[in-house]
């Protein structure tokens, strides 16, 4: 089997993921819409446990990649944690999704242990960027890592709140609250 369609079988898993969290991979959908059989992603996944796994660690590190370069394109880290909420509003602009890691988080008792250590990642990820975001702010040291865990759960929140509703205007308004009371820098 290719690294193509290794690569496509990880697409189609996130965003069943995105849309139906862990419990909703199923290897007979996700080869449908790949166009394989689901014996044959066994080829590259053994079991439900190591897709799920594979889809979060590959969805942690793109957001990381996603976050440098949010850095770099901004300049200023106040911009860049301005633009912060944008890479969880894009998920609901697509079919009203939600972050994978937020969606799997709530599934957090039924996950395998490799998928829980995934998902770990991807809020730690966040609140790593959050706090040298800040740092560079100049928002004190004491004050940091709390604000970033804050902001982290705030976009997060908004996104699920949002997507319940199937409301883009909500997020946006939700992000405009944490910005005017101060929680996102502006």
């Amino acid at each position: 089997m290719s690294e193509n369609a290794k690569e496509a079988i990880l697409a189609a898993a996130r965003r069943t993921a995105q849309t139906h969290g862990y419990g909703g991979l199923n290897f007979r959908d996700i080869g449908a819409e790949v166009g394989i059989k689901a014996a044959s992603i066994y080829h590259h996944f053994p079991g439900k446990a190591e897709l799920g796994a594979a889809v979060a660690r590959r969805y942690w590190e793109d957001t990381a990649a996603n976050l440098e370069a949010l850095s770099k394109a901004n300049g200023d880290p106040r911009k860049a944690l301005r633009a912060y909420p944008g890479l969880f509003r894009r998920s609901l602009e697509q079919d009203n999704r939600m972050c994978l890691c937020s969606f799997m988080a709530a599934e957090y008792d039924d996950l395998p242990d490799a998928v829980k250590t995934e998902v770990q990642a991807f809020a730690d990820v966040n609140v790593a960027w959050l706090t040298r975001m800040l740092a560079a702010a100049s928002v004190p040291a004491s004050k940091r890592e709390a604000r970033a865990r804050a902001i982290y759960a705030a976009v997060a929140g908004a996104q699920l709140m949002a997507r319940s509703r199937a409301d883009l205007k909500l997020f946006d308004a939700l992000i405009e609250s944490y910005r005017g009371s101060g929680l996102i820098p502006t």
